[in-house]
């Protein structure tokens, strides 16, 4: 088994630490990364919750499956999820450092973990992955739909037919694919979580596209619970605001690298490890009236960046 780093220096690690002073105050700084970016790279490093998420066996004996969950939101759900006694099998691009990480932090809280690269432009590549995930686990309780591709754009006349359908594809087929596939595994009580946005309610004038998928992804999760209802299976949606990800530095230039998250009440971008409970919370029994809702942990932002 792959041992994680020490991860004790990550973001915010208990209310008392003084070393929190290093994260809270402020956006990050200025940097960039080549797409599709990585978590060893951030500066500072994202707090996934690998030093202070405790579980509470809120999904013992579950099996659950996360897009995009080499890093970022994907990885905090990851570790939250295993911590409350779930298997959990990631899909990832080809940021294969960040999976193995992600993977050992699995197994370490006692879980099966899988990882499972390619591209989720392939609809053929979603069955797979559910298929996958099914016959080594023994089953499917948990979707959570969170890989999502966007490339700001000065000008909206400079988004390619190209650049529209690689998100669309990414952001908003997949989700129906994952869906199409995991549905038949699914049974009473399960539940797909999709993630959405801020800006899907706000638009964005650099990402009018990947905005564009998200408001889609919020009305796919009220549709597919209406019809997903008799069979007692419930979806919902997160939509944070600013997210401290790689994907910010692989996607924006340094100068906004660094205002991003400052335009919330806490002056900064969440961190992953903030946004898991929620994940947690809608997949666990403790959300079993909740379905077709949107979450959005966005921490109040005031202008749309």
């Amino acid at each position: 088994m792959i041992q994680p780093k020490d991860e004790r220096h990550h973001g915010l690690n208990s209310p008392s630490d003084p070393r929190q002073s290093e994260v809270l105050p402020g956006a990050p700084p200025g940097q960039d990364q080549q797409w599709p970016g990585s978590d060893r790279d951030l500066q500072p490093s994202a707090d996934h919750g690998e030093e202070t998420y405790q579980g509470g066996g809120k999904l013992t004996g579950k099996k659950a499956l996360i897009t995009g969950g080499d890093s970022g939101i994907g990885r905090a759900a990851a570790i939250a999820l295993a911590r409350e006694g779930a298997d959990v099998a990631i899909s990832y691009y080809n940021e294969h450092d960040d999976a193995r990480e992600t993977v050992a932090w699995v197994e370490k809280a006692g879980r099966q973990a899988l990882a499972l690269p390619g591209d989720l432009q392939d609809p053929a590549h979603c069955r797979s992955l559910v298929e996958q995930t099914a016959a080594t686990f023994g089953g499917l309780n948990i979707l959570i739909n969170n890989a999502a591709f966007h490339l700001e754009t000065g000008d909206f006349l400079q988004i390619t037919p190209e650049q529209l359908e690689r998100t669309f594809r990414t952001n908003l087929f997949s989700y129906f694919w994952m869906a199409q596939n995991a549905v038949p595994h699914l049974r009473a009580g399960d539940s797909i979580l999709n993630v959405g946005s801020v800006v899907a309610f706000t638009g964005h004038p650099k990402l009018a596209d990947y905005a564009a998928t998200k408001a889609a992804i919020h009305n796919f999760t009220q549709s597919l619970a209406r019809s997903l209802a008799e069979r007692r299976i419930r979806v919902n949606c997160i939509a944070p605001g600013p997210v401290w990800t790689p994907l910010i530095p692989a996607t924006r230039p340094q100068e906004k690298v660094e205002a991003f998250g400052a335009d919330n009440l806490w002056g900064r971008p969440a961190q992953p490890a903030e946004i898991a409970p929620t994940f947690v919370f809608l997949a666990s029994e403790d959300g079993r009236f909740y379905s077709g809702d949107v979450f959005s942990p966005t921490g109040r932002p005031t202008t749309s960046r």
